[in-house]
């Protein structure tokens, strides 16, 4: 299959939209980043954006959160972007997620990331995952690898010797790009987890279990000390697949420490960076024009999130488009934001919905309801809209 960069960015923009990301020019929009007078102080600098593997694309994007105001917006921040890959030219798509600190951030972003890779006609591919946990995880897992590669020295590579100076992680993701059976006998860092640590990652395995993601996790798929906390994940091709070599890289995590080294500011951060490889940045990026959506989902509770996260992909797939924010908790702010909206219908995920697999939909003029089936969604929709036009 060959990709044009044309092509990607007009899948990635379509995706991305889907899933409730913007661009920064439509924040600039808000009122809140109009009106605020003062960016957010940072230190990144181009020496540590190196160390998110994706020669500073992840790491910008904090700077564009800061400078551009985005800290004056108090609710979730779904930011994506289109750039060249440093040094190689090569196109790549942004993607990341402000202020949620809770699991169903790494959920969309695993999600949406999967969605780009699958309507690039990619299905055959796997989820591989990991987690470095939190700040105490991260100490705790250090001090048992540095104690372990110590210990083994005279067995370990000279270069990964040096890099021991630097940190145990470092010389620990040399061994592993050199295949080296220390890195396999090394210390498992999700058994030094914290307890919100595991508790985080835990739901997003639950996250992948429930949507049915192919997954592997991967004790020694490693990033950054300086920048990756918690999960960390890419995707891709399945082990055995009969196709060609994806085209494509994705890669993501979270970053919340690396934000609070650089602003001082306890802002949580997700991202990840999809590249598609070989390739040239067009001059121009492609922006269609989306269609305003006429369909607000609207959840509450972690399996609602998830539940509601899987109809807003049939959805897409169904080409209709729908508001959402997933991020929330609050079924009232949910409800007035439906309002404010202006769209005709509104569909409603909780607890007793998710068990009993079933979506109570709202007609916004009719002022009525009723119970359907979540797998009836996407005709009842579809007929609704026959009726209008």
């Amino acid at each position: 299959m060959s990709l044009t960069p044309t092509d990607f960015l007009k899948v990635a923009n379509h995706t991305a939209e889907h899933f409730g990301f913007q661009m920064i020019d439509q924040f600039r929009k808000t009122p809140e980043c109009k009106q605020c007078e003062k960016a957010l102080p940072h230190t990144v600098t181009n020496t540590n954006k190196r160390t998110d593997d994706h020669q500073g694309l992840l790491s910008s994007a904090l700077v564009t959160y800061c400078e551009e105001k985005l800290h004056a917006l108090d609710r979730p921040v779904l930011l994506y972007g289109f750039d060249q890959v440093p040094r190689t030219g090569e196109t790549a798509v942004t993607f990341h997620i402000f202020n949620v600190s809770r699991s169903i951030a790494e959920a969309i972003l695993i999600h949406a990331t999967r969605a780009l890779v699958n309507e690039l006609g990619y299905t055959d591919h796997i989820v591989r995952i990991n987690s470095l946990g939190d700040s105490d995880s991260l100490t705790r897992y250090s001090r048992e690898l540095a104690n372990f590669l110590k210990k083994r020295l005279d067995t370990m590579p000279p270069a990964a010797r040096e890099l021991m100076k630097e940190h145990p992680l470092a010389a620990l993701s040399h061994l592993v790009e050199q295949d080296h059976e220390l890195a396999y006998r090394s210390p498992n860092p999700l058994e030094y987890l914290s307890d919100p640590s595991r508790k985080h990652f835990r739901e997003i395995i639950e996250y992948l279990d429930m949507s049915e993601t192919p997954y592997e996790i991967d004790p020694k798929m490693l990033g950054h000390h300086e920048c990756y906390s918690d999960a960390i994940f890419s995707i891709d091709m399945a082990p055995g697949s009969e196709s060609e070599a994806m085209p494509i890289t994705a890669r993501g995590g979270r970053f919340d420490e690396f934000v609070h080294r650089n602003t001082r500011t306890k802002t949580p951060a997700v991202g990840a960076v999809v590249i598609l490889k070989n390739s040239k940045a067009p001059t121009r990026s492609p922006r269609p024009k989306q269609a305003v959506p006429s369909v607000f989902m609207i959840q509450l509770g972690f399996g609602p999130k998830v539940k509601s996260l899987l109809l807003i992909d049939s959805l897409r797939r169904a080409g209709i488009p729908v508001y959402h924010n997933l991020a929330s908790d609050s079924l009232s702010s949910q409800l007035r934001e439906a309002e404010a909206r202006g769209v005709k219908y509104t569909l409603i995920i909780g607890q007793k919905e998710f068990v009993e697999n079933t979506v109570i939909f709202r007609d916004m003029e009719m002022r009525s309801q009723e119970y359907i089936s979540q797998g009836a969604l996407v005709e009842k929709l579809q007929q609704g809209f026959s009726v209008v036009v």
